[in-house]
C-alpha cells in the first residue's frame, strides 16, 4: 500500500483529528504544529500566539480507498471556514483555518473546492481558510494524540477545554 499525506488546520486539533480518524481510507492521523517559524514548538509555546504555528492534523491516507477531494469535503464540513483565527471558543492564530498542500495537485484541488464553496452561496461570510504549501510539521505532545478517543469521546464537549 502506498500512502499519501494531507495536512489540515481547523481549530482545536482534537476534534479535527477525530473527524479524519473516522473516515474510511485514513490510515493514521497525527496532531501537530505547522506554519510557524520556531523549530520544535511545544503546546505552551504555540499557545502564546507568538510562534506563528497553527494546530494542524497530518492525515495519512490510502489514495486507492479515498481521494484527496473526499478529505477536503471532511475538512470543509468539520469547522466554520469563515471564522478568522478562531473556532468556537478557541481564539488565536493557532486556531486558524488552513489547508497545507503537499504538491500542485493538492493545491489545485484545495483552491477549486474553496472557490466552489464560496460560489455556492451556502456561507454568509467570506471563507477565511488559507491554502499554502506544507512546510515543517512538528508532532504535538503525546497526550494530544487521539485525545478524544483515549477518553471515550467522539467530539469535544462543552465541558472540555480545547487544546
Amino acid at each position: 500500500m502506498t500512502t499519501r499525506f494531507a495536512t489540515f488546520g481547523a481549530g482545536c486539533f482534537w476534534g479535527v483529528e477525530m473527524a479524519f480518524r473516522n473516515t474510511d481510507g485514513v490510515v493514521d492521523t497525527t496532531c501537530g504544529y505547522a506554519g510557524g517559524d520556531v523549530p520544535e514548538p511545544t503546546y505552551e509555546m504555540v499557545c502564546t500566539d507568538t510562534t506563528g504555528h497553527a494546530e494542524v492534523v497530518r492525515v495519512e491516507y490510502d489514495p486507492d480507498v479515498i481521494g484527496y477531494e473526499d478529505l477536503l469535503a471532511v475538512f470543509w464540513a468539520c469547522h466554520d471556514p469563515t471564522q478568522v483565527d478562531r473556532q468556537g471558543p478557541d481564539v488565536g492564530r493557532q486556531y486558524r483555518s488552513v489547508i497545507q498542500t503537499h504538491g500542485p495537485d493538492q493545491a489545485h484541488a484545495a483552491l477549486a473546492t474553496k472557490q466552489a464553496l464560496e460560489a455556492s452561496g451556502r456561507l454568509r461570510r467570506p471563507i477565511a481558510t488559507r491554502v499554502e504549501a506544507a512546510g515543517a510539521f512538528w508532532p504535538a505532545e503525546e497526550y494530544h494524540q487521539c485525545y478524544l478517543e483515549k477518553r471515550g469521546r467522539t467530539s469535544c464537549g462543552a465541558h472540555l477545554r480545547s487544546a
